[in-house]
């Protein structure tokens, strides 16, 4: 599915175009301002699996709290925005200027980081911008988190890179091997970013062309704390991540399964091995254990705390940034309700992002931060929409 999925674009052909189209993210709810950087690393030592004869580059956003507020980072670069635009405009025949992705967040670009922090991984589901996940960075960061979001480029829509390159989407047609290689990918993806960013906190700049980098960032990394989570292909990515890098202490799955065929349950290490640091499940609609045979594999072989939350009436987008946009989408065009509700479902979107972030936060306070939780402990009246599974 695109970034703004098929069937609430569909919607669009008949709407009239807004004369000028908007949107905006919830502020995040923690006392500190959140900064935005962004570094362009390359692994001379690795090829590009999609691309012969290039290295691998990636392009990460760093959030972290700041002293101050500044000049608001845009949701994506506008050559990003132009490609996402275009292939989600694409799938129906509309005007992609109907399509906006520029809008400001709330995160400052280049503002000062301040304190030490525990480091949290996101890793965005297959094909989808690091971007769909701002809302959980932001509230992270600005509850005393580091928060680095990373592409994995040539499966991402785009990637604009610092000289003006957009590297987009090179995938081969899918197939369970071309699965298997992706997630090889990411994996390898997601460690690098971790050596990286040991050699930003040492007090050096991995930034490919030695960009400046805020004042305080490096300082700001504490590595003896790290945690990650993502949606989709995302939490898979950090399950996988985990079985060969210790140096993740704890990671959730946004509704991502950990299998690569589940008929024939061809799955992943996650899950035929489990793991012995805490692991949190948060799953929507009709997807949880009780239907993913992987995520059923993972907790009989799983060896450290785990927790599973549902969202019923959620759907797979919930986990994402559209859970936020897609109803002012819908408000702004007119259009009827239920075109989303394959998407995001018909869960309240204010309390389903207000609970991802609470559960979130508790989770890595406690496991990273190692202050128990009692949200987690059980139901909360304060979040309705969330059930319990074990």
């Amino acid at each position: 599915m695109n970034s703004l999925g098929a069937l609430a674009l569909a919607a669009l052909v008949a709407a009239p175009a807004p004369a000028a189209p908007t949107a905006t993210l919830p502020e995040p709810t923690g006392p500190h301002p959140v900064g935005i950087t962004e570094l362009h690393l390359v692994d001379h030592t690795r090829q590009d699996p999609w691309v012969p004869g290039a290295v691998r580059e990636l392009v990460v956003d760093i959030r972290y709290p700041s002293s101050r507020t500044g000049e608001p980072a845009r949701f994506t670069p506008p050559p990003v925005a132009e490609v996402v635009a275009a292939e989600d405009a694409a799938v129906v025949g509309v005007d992609p200027g109907e399509l906006d992705y520029t809008f400001p967040t709330h995160s400052s670009a280049g503002t000062p980081a301040i304190g030490r922090h525990p480091v949290v991984l996101y890793s965005p589901g297959r094909g989808v911008s690091r971007a769909f996940g701002t809302a959980l960075a932001e509230q992270l960061a600005s509850r005393g988190y580091v928060v680095v979001s990373l592409d994995h480029t040539h499966e991402a829509p785009a990637v604009a890179f610092p000289d003006g390159r957009v590297a987009r989407r090179a995938l081969p047609p899918s197939s369970v091997e071309v699965s298997k290689r992706i997630m090889a990918t990411r994996v390898q993806d997601t460690r690098f970013v971790l050596d990286q960013l040991e050699v930003l906190a040492g007090g050096g700049n991995p930034d490919a062309a030695r960009r400046a980098l805020p004042r305080g960032l490096g300082l700001a990394l504490d590595l003896s704390e790290v945690g990650m989570f993502g949606h989709s292909g995302g939490g898979f990515t950090a399950g996988e991540t985990m079985v060969s890098d210790r140096r993740i202490d704890a990671g959730a799955d946004l509704d991502g399964s950990m299998g690569y065929s589940q008929s024939d349950r061809d799955f992943g290490r996650v899950a035929d091995e489990g793991l012995d640091r805490p692991f949190l499940f948060m799953s929507a609609g009709d997807h949880s254990a009780a239907s993913d045979a992987s995520w059923q594999e993972f907790l009989r072989n799983h060896r450290g705390w785990s927790r599973q939350l549902h969202i019923p009436a959620g759907e797979h987008f919930t986990y994402t940034d559209h859970q936020a946009l897609l109803p002012g989408l819908v408000a702004r065009l007119g259009l009827d309700p239920a075109v989303v509700h394959p998407i995001i479902g018909t869960v309240d979107p204010v309390r389903a992002l207000a609970a991802q972030r609470a559960y979130l936060t508790a989770f890595f306070d406690q496991h990273l931060r190692h202050k128990p939780q009692r949200l987690l402990d059980g139901p909360s009246a304060a979040h309705p929409d969330v059930r319990f599974l074990g």
